[in-house]
Order: structure tokens, then sequence, then C-alpha cells
């Protein structure tokens, strides 16, 4: 993962008594609940088996009601950004996730460029769909899991063959619901909370679209709803989780994509999903959002890449915004009392004078 890199010299991550950036163990505690709730859940997302299918996509609007709109945000307007098969283009107010379609390609030797159907002119194909059916359907899974397959399409290893020049990396975006999320911490109203299973949650009947929460937050995610005012984001389906099922999004991926459950239980997962994909030769696969000491104290939603964060428009280095406040305040306190010491000054000085 991409080092931390700290823009104050305040940050040291060993302040037990600074709640605002670091590792958290308790996050449920810290905001408030007793030592009997329910674990901290969250998402673990491995994009190397994501199909762009987009069916998170549907089955969160579906879930949630929320209203149709296009890569502009635009509500109730169907339309393509004109640069991708994406019609979403982004998160927002009315899309909580958001699949992403990524299009890599490199450079084909001059002077002229290989061409014919995609796998005719690569060496050892395998069998075709006139071939039949796999044997079980544990091997079709394998192939699908097998970072031999994921070397295929990759254009910084592949050494040769039409479908080689060019790959697709597909990504399902939404909410990291982080450990310190400035969200949080800038609302003046309440209507964002953390939940007693450590997610996020806006509460639209109590937000007064101050906005406040939208530059706050590191990844760009939350933001206000045209024509309302109010914020709206991913709850993880808090509505859900009450009742003892799972997330549709994660309900509806039919490759297990998109995984939820116990945190830790999903971390030690993406470990060693991370280290079989090491073992196996993918060397640009990585972990987002994992890494507990990393600007949020790790989110609830992390990620496995295969390229780096900005390849799929994140953040290299996500700092919670509200970070540096104490010092912020101690520096504005430290500067009154030096104004109202040079003010006390001269008055007392014009005194003597006379």
């Amino acid at each position: 993962m991409t080092s931390i890199s700290s823009v104050s010299a305040a940050y040291t991550g060993r302040d037990p008594d600074h709640r605002l950036y670091g590792p958290l163990p308790d996050v449920q505690g810290e905001a408030g609940y007793d030592g009997d709730h329910p674990a901290r859940v969250g998402f673990f997302t491995d994009t190397s088996v994501c199909i762009g299918c987009k069916a998170c996509e549907v089955a969160c609007k579906e879930w949630n009601a929320l209203p149709m709109d296009d890569s502009h945000g635009t509500r109730d307007v169907i339309g393509l950004s004109g640069m991708s098969y994406d019609n979403t283009g982004q998160l927002g107010a009315n899309t909580w996730r958001h699949v992403a379609f990524i299009e890599q390609s490199r450079p084909v030797d001059l002077p002229t460029p290989t061409f014919g159907r995609p796998g005719d002119d690569r060496q050892d194909s395998g069998p075709s769909p006139a071939d039949g059916p796999r044997d079980t359907q544990a091997a079709a899974q394998q192939s699908v899991l097998n970072a031999e397959a994921l070397s295929e399409f990759d254009p910084q290893t592949g050494q040769s063959g039409t479908d080689k020049q060019i790959r697709w990396l597909m990504s399902s975006d939404v909410c990291k619901h982080c450990t310190h999320a400035g969200c949080l911490d800038v609302c003046p109203t309440g209507a964002l909370f953390r939940t007693e299973f450590g997610t996020v949650v806006v509460q639209g009947d109590i937000c007064n679209g101050c906005g406040y929460c939208v530059p706050s937050c590191p990844y760009g995610v939350i933001n206000q709803r045209k024509g309302d005012g109010r914020v709206f984001k991913c709850t993880l389906c808090y509505d859900r989780l009450t009742d003892g099922l799972m997330p549709a999004c994660a309900t509806a991926c039919p490759t297990q994509s998109i995984q939820f459950g116990n945190l830790d239980e999903l971390q030690a997962r993406a470990d060693a999903r991370l280290a079989t994909l090491k073992r196996q030769g993918v060397e640009t696969a990585r972990l987002y959002g994992r890494d507990e000491d990393d600007g949020v104290g790790g989110a609830g939603a992390f990620f496995l890449l295969l390229d780096e964060p900005e390849v799929y428009g994140l953040p290299p280095d996500p700092i919670v915004t509200t970070r540096d406040l104490p010092a912020m305040w101690r520096s504005a306190a430290a500067a009154a009392a030096m104004i109202i010491g040079v003010a006390l000054s001269a008055v007392l000085g014009s005194r003597r004078t006379r």
C-alpha cells in the first residue's frame, strides 16, 4: 500500500487522547455504545473478480428507492457519458453504488498493429464453447479466480495477441464508512451518526442541507441532492442489518466481488487473497483502505485493486479533513492571546507616558 504522507508535524498517530486519527479498536464504543454492541461490519470489494454487471447498482437503487440519474447526476435522465459504457459516472446523492469501467491499453508495435478476432492469435487458448461445458462448477470458479487469467489480459505484462492490447478494470465503489469520518465530525445537526454496527448513516429528516459534510469527505462520496439540498449516501443498508439481512448490493453480486461481514474476518480474507495473487504473479495487486494506520484509521469498506488507486479515481493518501482541528484551535487560541497581550501592553504603555 501507499505510505501515508503527513502534512502536519503534529501528526504522530500515537496520541491516545487524540481521537480524530489513527487506529481505533472499538469504533462503536468511542461513539457511546455499551460493551455488548454487535461486531463492526463492512465491505471487502475484490475488483479482480468484478465483471461490471452493475447488479449491485440496480439492487441498491431498487431497495433504497433511489431516483434514476445519468453520468452528470441529472435525475430522471438516461444517458451515457460518451467516454465509457458506464452510464452512472460517479457516486452521488442518487447513486450509492457505482461500478467504474476503466479501459487500459498499451501501444502496439509499429508499423502495423495486429488485427483479427480477439483470441485467434493466442497460443493454447483452451477449449472452445463447442467443446462442451466444463467438468465442474468448481473448475469454472477456479478459472475466474485464477491470477493467470488476469495476466493474460494485462496490457502491462502481455507479450502478444490482439486481446492483450487492452483490458477492462471493473470496480464497484461505495462510501468507505471511515473509522474517522470527517462528515460525521462536522455535522451540526446530528443528521449523521455512527450506528451500532460501526457504519455511518445520514438521517434525511434531520439534515438541514448545510453541506458542511460534502467538502469534509476525503473521497468525495457524500453529496447534496439537486432541488432538495439534503445530503445522501450509502447507509450500508442499515434497515436490512437491523433485520439480520445482508446489504442489497452484496446479496445481488453474482461473483462475490462484494463481500459483506465481520470487518476483522473480511480483513483476514483480503490478506489471504492478496497473498494468493502475489504468489501467482499479479504484482500490481494491492489492498486499499485496509491499513488502520492510514489517514482515516482504516475504512469500513475497503478494496483489492489491480492498479494504482488513482486509476480508479481514488485518492492515494486519504486524510480525514478534521485531523488537525485541535492543533488549529490551539494555534488560534495562542494567536488570540498574543493579540490581547499586545493590546494590553499598548494601553498600559500609553498610560505611563502621560
